[in-house]
């Protein structure tokens, strides 16, 4: 009787090495839940303005496309626009008559997602 059990306690690592350790064998595929990005955004001149031009893309809950302006450190103003799984792009412009280092900081449900440069001095 001790001779089988130190047997069967000898040979349990052996026999338990070939089998699998988890169920199920291949597993089920996950499907991801990325956050919303900005493609495709522009911050361009246009006369005396500057024009920014974005797309939302992935799968967000309809929200506010939110923009901060800045002219090197100084913050020159914030705007927003309302997008929907139909409406996904969006443009906002700032009047700015002088050239300067200009950024625009773009959020979308308070979340950052992108910022856009234009360096038309030297920061």
């Amino acid at each position: 009787m001790r001779r089988s059990l130190l047997l069967l306690v000898l040979l349990c690592p052996a026999l338990s090495g070939c089998r699998y350790n988890f169920v199920p064998l291949i597993p089920g595929q996950i499907e991801p839940d990325l956050p919303a990005r900005v493609t495709g955004a522009t911050l361009t001149r246009d006369g005396e303005r500057l024009v920014l031009r974005a797309q939302v893309e992935g799968r967000f809950a309809p929200g506010y496309l939110s923009v901060a302006w800045f002219n090197s450190s100084e913050s020159l103003g914030t705007d927003s626009v309302y997008l929907d799984a139909t409406q996904r792009n969006a443009t906002f412009i700032l009047a700015a008559a002088t050239p300067g280092s200009y950024r625009a900081v773009l959020s979308f449900g308070g979340t950052v997602l992108r910022q856009v440069e234009l360096y038309e001095v030297k920061p």
